[in-house]
């Protein structure tokens, strides 16, 4: 059921193009700032003296609390109104990067990036069910082309922009660029942008339904960052939160009992949801949606791919910078060819989908991203080319325009307009909460790595002549995990005069072949992620096929 508020009521068709524009800019914003920080995260470490868990954290928990509100807001904004929600997110954002950029510690900056989480958790539903509800035909098929040619060149377009700033001007610059345009998009939005709302009878907020999912997926985001530090099993460190510490004498580590209360509480929520439904009460998530076999499996798709994207996000910088010996602005050049790749992809995806059909260039799409990521993982060396990265990355970076450009219009592609608001909230919570485990599972992964390979390197120099100092090398392979691996731009800097003596240069090459190695391991580890929404996007083809079948 449609609302007198549609938009085809209330917006003249001659603004609608530059109400996309708007919508384009306030979902770039966004975007960008997911994935602006991970180049600037070396600089950041050094500044603030973050910790690698301090430094997945700053990523994190701007995804997690992106995913945690994106179904609650893309509700609201049905509800409430969608350009309403929009200017209230921008505002929240912008506060949270003013916030962000004057934070003098690790614990101001990760509260900042959830203000700025909570702001893009209203903004980035707000543009896509603007846009689901606004376009029709031949310009639906335009516009979620050039929304899904946004999120994959943006996002590939933040570290160039992160890189930029932080060498021309400083890391706090990455944050207060948010705040014109986000002005300009606030004037834009008032201009052009047309309010539409969906017509709900339903009565009722669905406020447990709000606390079971946020808790849920807060919960499950914590539990697999947190792993590595407080132990998975065996408690290895002891945490204090609210006054409240979990000890080290524990029988077990917090983490398998947040884990499993984060189970607990998603498997309630979908319980609670379809309890909704059944009285007829406003529900935050309708589950009807998952009948849609396209909707289902793009919704799949699009979670385990952002799993591997934002993974590479994070993990590549931090190998350019630390072991390659780039600065910021170089590690943004390299990371820039995934930009251009993917915008040159999602401008030619419309084309190649009128030829082959949307579902299947998303599939061509993502068999590029995994030949790309491999490529990358098994060219990683302390003395790789950063031209050849750049090339390989190019090849990933078309394949990520084209199955992003294509991914998010097939899923929505059978959900009716006045549902647009939760089918947009549930994509998005889809590829946000992907996001934040890509952080957790491929950051994990470089942990892991760097506590197999480093105490490997560093026992090869031992054999050395000059010698590592006794008690210096495990000291080494600490730091270097604890520092996300910027103690080897450190040692670099310092030379024979660091605490490793004269044995320095030995202990730079050794560390630096150690940090490739595990970011090899990390590199599969999203490869692997991309391989099955690979195999995802098959079972969206075969939807949408049967779909055309048996449509009327």
């Amino acid at each position: 059921m449609t609302s007198p508020h549609d938009p085809e009521a209330t917006a003249r068709p001659d603004h609608r193009w530059r109400a996309l524009l708007v919508l384009a800019t306030a979902l770039s914003m966004i975007v960008i700032d997911g994935t602006i920080v991970s180049v600037a995260l070396p600089v950041i470490i050094d500044d603030l003296g973050l910790d690698l868990i301090d430094a997945q954290w700053v990523n994190a928990s701007y995804a997690v609390v992106f995913a945690a509100l994106l179904l609650t807001t893309g509700r609201l904004g049905d509800r409430l109104g969608r350009r309403k929600m929009l200017v209230i997110g921008v505002l929240l954002f912008t506060v949270g990067s003013l916030l962000a950029a004057v934070a003098g510690g690790a614990e101001a900056l990760i509260g900042a990036r959830v203000v700025q989480g909570l702001g893009g958790a209203l903004v980035l539903p707000a543009t896509l069910s603007t846009v689901n509800a606004t376009f029709r035909g031949k310009d639906r098929v335009t516009a979620f082309a050039i929304w899904g040619a946004v999120i994959s060149g943006m996002a590939a377009v933040g570290p160039l922009l992160g890189g930029w700033l932080t060498t021309s001007f400083t890391w706090p610059w990455i944050f207060l660029v948010n705040l014109p345009i986000g002005a300009l998009v606030l004037v834009g939005t008032f201009l052009w942008v047309p309010e539409t709302r969906a017509h709900i009878t339903e009565p009722g907020l669905d406020v447990l339904g709000l606390l079971l999912s946020a808790g849920g997926f807060g919960a499950l985001v914590f539990g697999l960052i947190e792993g590595q530090t407080l132990g998975w099993w065996t408690p290895d460190t002891a945490l204090s939160i609210f006054g409240l510490t979990w000890s080290t004498d524990a029988p077990v580590s917090v983490v398998p009992v947040v884990l499993a209360l984060a189970v607990i509480m998603l498997v309630g929520f979908v319980a609670w949801e379809r309890h909704r439904a059944r009285v007829g009460r406003s529900a935050l998530l309708d589950l009807s949606l998952f009948s849609i076999p396209t909707f289902r499996w793009g919704n799949l798709t699009a979670m385990t791919v952002a799993v591997g994207e934002f993974g590479i996000i994070f993990v590549l910088p931090l190998f350019l910078v630390n072991v390659l010996g780039l600065s910021t602005m170089g590690a943004g050049l390299v990371l820039a060819a995934m930009a251009l790749g993917a915008f040159f992809s999602g401008a030619m995806a419309r084309h190649l989908a009128a030829a082959v059909g949307a579902p299947m260039v998303v599939v061509i799409g993502l068999l590029l991203e995994v030949v790309g990521v491999i490529a990358v993982a098994f060219t990683v060396t302390p003395t790789t080319s950063a031209w050849l990265l750049a090339a390989l990355l190019a090849v990933y970076g078309l394949g990520l325009g084209l199955a992003s450009a294509q991914l998010t219009g097939t899923t929505l592609s059978e959900v009716p307009a006045e549902l647009s608001g939760q089918g947009s909230a549930t994509q998005s919570t889809a590829r946000q909460v992907g996001s934040a485990l890509g952080t957790a599972f491929v950051g994990a992964a470089l942990a892991v790595g760097l506590a197999t390979a480093v105490p490997a390197a560093i026992d090869e120099v031992a054999d050395v002549p000059a010698g590592v100092p006794a008690g210096v090398s495990e000291q080494l392979t600490t730091a270097t995990t604890d520092s996300a691996g910027s103690v080897i731009s450190e040692l670099r800097s310092e030379g024979t005069d660091s605490p490793a003596g004269d044995a320095t240069p030995q202990v730079v090459d050794a560390l630096s072949e150690g940090f490739a190695d595990a970011t090899r391991a990390s590199l599969l580890v999203a490869a692997a992620f991309l391989f099955l929404g690979l195999a995802g996007s098959g079972l969206v083809v075969r939807a949408s096929r049967r779909e055309v079948v048996t449509k009327p």
